[in-house]
């Protein structure tokens, strides 16, 4: 009798062990856990796919690897949450180019105004020597920067007075711009009349008519309801921008040599299944803001190109972006000055 009772404790022991030594792998912590931190709403594509990029690497790696998704600025604004990337109390981090630039200069040479016609061209770009030649330069100011940039889209034009069909519409123009001379200077050229307003500002600007317009991507004037305060929307695509996805160096060279390949196929996958989540986006929201009493039209790029050529923009901002940084952008999108 004792020995059977001997035997049953022992399997007994036995298989509370093997029950126990799954939940004890579950429980183990991660060997890296990073977070990734980002401006937009937990519902955007971005976020969408870079958590299933965070699932997929949890998986690939056996849960060696965890990444932390922090949208809406959780972790602090553009700026703080910048200077928290390059102290490394957060790992990655995606940015505007045109907000990286005051880190970087040349980051926000991609939004110059009307340098691309559509995404095909950005694409060839961005994944091609422009973009090698901004990840260049954000490398040599310590950070690292994944190969494919996310999508940020076109910015267009909405207005409360008439639409714009050429260049001549944008004299004396009161429009919305955000605080850039990049976006400044490309409006004063056109004759408009630009005025920096906070983005938390700029639907009561349009309510009162202390401004007659703004520009931003079709997402913005959606979730904004821009569309209250508005009767035009130009599809100007005036200018593109992306999201560039930065890591710190000394976090990403912590990471073993097989993890960093996971991670980084993981990531710019995400990247290139949120471009084409974006553009489906924009088609569907022109229906609906079209459907919300938005008057859509599209007009001719090339003579407010044309007018922002005679006006000195173009010659303007290839001596601040310096000959070999405007060389790249030419080269790739053809002669703009």
């Amino acid at each position: 009798m004792d020995q059977t009772r001997r035997k049953l404790m022992l399997a007994a022991a036995g298989g509370a062990t093997l029950a126990a030594t799954p939940m004890r792998q579950a429980l183990a912590a991660p060997e890296f856990r990073y977070k990734y931190a980002n401006n937009l709403p937990a519902t955007h594509p971005m976020n969408v796919r870079a958590r299933e990029a965070a699932a997929e690497i949890a998986k690939d790696t056996n849960g060696r690897f965890q990444l932390d998704v922090f949208p809406s600025s959780q972790l602090g604004s553009d700026t703080d949450t910048l200077s928290q990337l390059r102290s490394g109390a957060v790992e990655f981090f995606t940015l505007s180019g045109l907000i990286l630039s005051t880190l970087v200069p040349t980051a926000s040479i991609s939004g110059v105004g009307f340098a691309f016609p559509d995404y095909d061209t950005v694409w060839k770009a961005m994944d091609g020597d422009l973009g090698a030649f901004i990840r260049k330069e954000i490398n040599a100011k310590g950070l690292l920067v994944m190969d494919k940039i996310w999508d940020n889209g076109f910015r267009q034009v909405t207005t409360s007075t008439h639409p714009i069909n050429g260049p001549g519409d944008f004299k004396d123009m009161k429009i919305r711009v955000p605080v850039s001379p990049l976006w400044t200077s490309m409006f004063q050229a056109l004759g408009a009349a630009p005025a920096s307003i906070n983005f938390n500002e700029t639907y009561s600007a349009l309510q009162t008519r202390i401004v007659d317009g703004q520009e931003n991507p079709l997402a913005i004037i959606q979730t904004a309801k821009l569309y209250e305060v508005q009767k035009y929307c130009s599809m100007t695509n005036h200018m593109w921008d992306g999201f560039w996805f930065l890591m710190n160096r000394r976090a990403w060279e912590k990471l073993p040599k097989d993890i960093q390949g996971i991670v980084e196929r993981h990531i710019n996958d995400a990247g290139m299944k949120m471009r084409a989540d974006t553009f489906k986006l924009n088609g569907e929201l022109q229906t609906q803001l079209a459907q919300q009493g938005l008057t859509f039209n599209t007009p001719d790029p090339a003579p407010i190109r044309e007018a922002l050529r005679k006006a000195g923009f173009y010659k303007e901002w290839q001596g601040k972006y310096g000959e070999k940084a405007w060389a790249v952008l030419e080269q790739s999108v053809g002669k703009l000055s």
